[in-house]
């Protein structure tokens, strides 16, 4: 048990020293776009994806200012969750399945 401790401890202090956050961030914000997530993207329901775009456009600002947000407006790693991966993992299921199906 104390070596989980040791890693959530670890991933927090790695997540912290990514930087993303502090400009208001999510992890799956940070991912390359692509064809995959590019895919899975345009399958989020409006409501996620207007909340990505939000996040993406005030992090250039801030980093065009050269700031960061007040420590309380950071996405702290408790609270970031994977909105995006659900649909990249059913993008790539699909994917398989067209490639296994050509296949044949």
């Amino acid at each position: 048990a104390g070596g989980g401790r040791m890693i959530d401890r670890l991933r927090k202090w790695y997540y912290n020293a990514a930087g993303f956050n502090k400009l208001g961030l999510m992890r799956d914000d940070t991912l390359h776009e692509d064809d995959d997530v590019k895919e899975a993207l345009k399958r989020l329901p409006e409501h996620l994806y207007n909340a990505r775009v939000f996040r993406i456009k005030r992090a250039l600002d801030l980093s065009l200012k050269h700031q960061i947000l007040p420590k309380d407006q950071w996405v702290k790693y408790e609270e970031d969750h994977p909105y995006l991966e659900p649909y990249i993992k059913e993008v790539i299921r699909e994917r398989h399945e067209r490639e296994a199906w050509n296949k044949k």
